[in-house]
């Protein structure tokens, strides 16, 4: 009796141990996997939140816009880029009059992505975006987008990671880092995060290579609110916004590249007043 009880005992045991052997697994797998991700050289999924972890956009119309700015940059006689998000890339819409005046002649390619951040330009660069090429001057705005993911630190740094991984890829080029532009009509929390942000990334300029430029006050009224007149929708320049902008920086643009001012655009074109009516006819009268 007492040989039945200790061995259906140690049945219950061994059926413990292995019922904890077979959750232990599940229980520690990141462990082996992190193992493996050290033996093989990758590394977990990194963090889509973060502004330093170079990672693409999940949409087929943003893959597609990277690959044609592969083409157009494996086609080479590229003087110029324009890298950042949507607001640069408006220079294709809203701004193209201004894009085939200013940047155009000059041999310009425009690398903006509308709802990139830091990391998506991260990525870009190194996948092809400026593989092969050797522009004179890179006009660099990105960061608007990390505000309301990222800390002020967490932006510069991302900011501060494009602007080297530029250099170090295209040592020749020299670089105008212009501060991350306001958005909302108003003045918010987040201007000040941008502050901060643009704050810590005007010390990359060393006045050799890097250059650096703060535009927001060209897009605020004395209220320090935004003008509708240059931004629309408080975020996206219009016409005369990418207009205004340009000629702020044409001159250091000229600078950089070694070559001569571009004449200012013709004046908008003035919306003609509508036709008068025609004057009513004169009824006849009856004899």
């Amino acid at each position: 009796m007492k040989l039945s009880i200790i061995l259906l005992a140690l049945l219950n045991l061994i059926g413990s141990v292995q019922a904890q052997e077979a959750n232990f697994p599940a229980t520690l797998s990141p462990a082996p996997q992190a193992l493996n991700n050290l033996v093989s050289g990758t590394r977990p999924t990194p963090d889509h939140e973060s502004a330093v972890i170079p990672v693409p956009k999940e949409k087929p119309g943003w893959m597609a816009r990277h690959l044609s700015m592969n083409q157009r940059a494996a086609q080479g006689s590229v003087d110029l880029i324009y890298l950042g998000d949507s607001i640069v890339q408006y220079f294709n819409a809203k701004g193209k009059k201004v894009w085939d005046h200013y940047y155009a002649p000059r041999n310009a390619l425009n690398l903006g992505i509308s709802g990139d951040r830091t990391q998506h330009a991260l990525w870009r660069l190194d996948h092809g975006n400026i593989d092969g090429i050797s522009p004179k001057l890179a006009i660099v705005m990105i960061g608007q987008n990390n505000g309301g993911h990222n800390t002020p630190k967490e932006i510069s740094d991302g900011v501060t990671l494009v602007v080297e991984t530029i250099r170090k890829k295209l040592p020749d080029t020299k670089i105008l880092l212009l501060a991350i532009f306001y958005r909302r009509e108003k003045p918010t929390e987040e201007r000040l995060v941008f502050d901060e942000a643009n704050a810590t990334i005007a010390k990359l300029e060393d006045h050799r290579k890097i250059f650096y430029m703060n535009l927001n006050r060209i897009f605020l009224l004395p209220d320090g609110n935004i003008s509708k007149e240059l931004m629309p929708d408080y975020e996206h320049p219009s016409p005369l916004g990418h207009r205004v902008w340009a000629e702020a920086i044409e001159g250091k643009v000229a600078e950089l590249m070694g070559d001569q001012p571009m004449p200012p655009m013709p004046p908008l074109a003035e919306v003609p007043p509508p036709a008068a009516p025609p004057p009513s006819p004169t009824p006849e009268k009856n004899n």
